[in-house]
């Protein structure tokens, strides 16, 4: 079921994107070469407790997924594009690093990714993370009153495809409200003019996500992490954002 939340709805959002932006911010900064990736997971779940939140991924436990996900936010390293489950793994220099993270605050959720190199980046990194930021800046500017919601996904594809990158409909962006994971799907491409009528009212997680050079993925043998099908480096931007009778409204703003 597709949920539209009123504004007050919207307002108490606010602070479980603010945090899960903040936070992610905090993570990026504090990332660095030999940091382990348990160590990420650690630090994450002492700031999800400094705030008073609670984590949207240790129970999470979808038909994708080999058990209970087990810890609180994703990284997903060079060929991880989606769901990396943390384990033993020191960073080096010139990883390609996506945090995913999502919590709830008094009953609302948020999420978002971000993605970086870790220590000296490559160029060819670089291009591939600042296409999935370019097509998520697109995908928010085309989530107006009025439009259709694949207004928003064709803007994303555009951008991806526009750069030479191929695009897996596999997964995409989805409703945000009370879970993580709602009605309706945001496919990370499509044809203008097409599926839902957007209305002011709903929230929804926008997140392209590419690999260098393939569309395809497989699962890890952890269950859980999703890997292009080829070795090339992934990387993911996301935001949940809320549609308003003034447009878009990004909760997850990174500052």
């Amino acid at each position: 079921m597709i949920e539209h939340f009123t504004p007050r709805e919207i307002e108490a959002m606010r602070p479980a994107g603010r945090f899960v932006g903040e936070a992610l911010n905090t993570l990026r900064g504090e990332v660095a070469v030999g940091t382990n990736l348990l160590e990420i997971d650690a630090r994450a779940t002492e700031l999800i407790a400094q705030a008073g939140a609670t984590s949207c991924y240790v129970d999470y436990h979808p038909s994708f997924g080999a058990m209970p996900f087990g810890k609180v936010i994703c990284t997903s390293v060079n060929d991880g594009a989606l769901h990396g489950l943390p384990h033993d793994y020191t960073l080096r220099d010139g990883d390609l690093l996506s945090l995913d993270f999502a919590v709830s605050i008094n009953g609302w959720v948020a999420d978002s990714a971000v993605s970086f190199v870790v220590g000296q980046a490559r160029e060819e990194d670089l291009r591939l993370i600042e296409a999935t930021e370019a097509a998520l800046a697109a995908g928010i500017a085309a989530l107006q009153p009025g439009g259709r919601l694949h207004d928003v996904s064709a803007a994303i594809g555009d951008v991806c495809r526009g750069a030479g990158y191929g695009v897996n409909l596999q997964f995409g962006g989805h409703g945000v409200g009370r879970t993580m994971h709602g009605d309706p799907h945001v496919p990370n491409d499509g044809r203008p003019g097409r599926g839902l009528r957007l209305q002011p009212g709903l929230v929804i997680a926008i997140e392209p996500w590419l690999m260098a050079t393939t569309d395809e993925i497989y699962t890890d043998a952890d269950g859980w992490t999703l890997r292009s099908q080829d070795g090339s480096r992934a990387a993911h931007s996301e935001h949940t954002v809320a549609l308003t009778e003034d447009g878009p409204l990004v909760l997850t703003a990174r500052e």
